[in-house]
């Protein structure tokens, strides 16, 4: 899934980078106002990391630019030192979706995540059952009766990404934008999106029919369960 951090101590924000890597995620920065407005105005995330204290502007300001924006689904965690209850509350009034201050652990934001990930797509926890699949959100792991599959990274973070987004077609654009990161980077013109559906699928039906899994001609794909 797609993160953007922002958040003007460099160092706090490639302690979290480093970290959310690993976990699978992909990751953008933002160290002031004004590029994360850029960003965000030109890219859709799965999370956004909002420090409140920012150079050229309050985080506050940042959430409603963003709540204003039609359509939009981003989960925001506002990170701060600041730990007055007013600012909690202005905060998860303005729509953010929960408040960590600092200092923080960094097992505990993951945490946090997990149980947005879990409220937004109403899982009663980590795994989900996609016909005789499951997929282990925390893990990172695709299962067949129990037998894991190989997949690479890219290849989980796409049928993860479908899965969560059960029933509705992804466009390969917005498949690329939020498996590979900042679109504006990408070449348009690449198949490899395709290339690596083409393998995820080649693993999933080596165990059992996929006829769920569908390609949508000329827009993207679709998992419907």
């Amino acid at each position: 899934m797609k993160i953007l951090i922002v958040e003007d101590e460099k160092t706090l924000a490639l302690e979290m980078a480093e970290f959310l890597g690993k976990e699978g995620y992909t990751i953008e920065h933002a160290w002031k106002k004004s590029s994360a407005e850029e960003k965000i105005f030109v890219n859709s995330y799965d999370f956004i990391l909002l420090d409140l204290g920012l150079p050229g502007g309050d985080g506050f300001e940042l959430l409603h630019q963003l709540k204003q924006i039609g359509g939009r689904d981003d989960a925001v965690i506002i990170l701060t030192a600041r730990g007055d209850v007013d600012d909690r509350i202005k905060g998860l009034e303005a729509g953010a979706d929960d408040y960590l201050a600092k200092p923080f652990s960094l097992t505990e934001l993951l945490a946090r995540m997990h149980a947005i990930i879990r409220r937004k797509h109403k899982l009663e926890m980590n795994e989900i059952n996609v016909h005789k699949f499951t997929l282990d959100i925390k893990n990172h792991e695709v299962c067949f009766n129990g037998e894991k599959i190989n997949l690479t990274n890219k290849e989980f973070e796409i049928f993860n990404y479908l899965v969560l987004n059960k029933n509705r077609v992804i466009s390969r654009v917005n498949l690329t934008e939020h498996v590979w990161g900042d679109i504006l980077e990408i070449n348009s013109d690449s198949n490899f999106v395709d290339v690596h559906v083409k393998n995820l699928r080649k693993k999933l039906s080596a165990h059992a029919s996929i006829n769920w899994f569908e390609t949508v001609r000329s827009i993207g794909y679709r998992i419907n369960f």
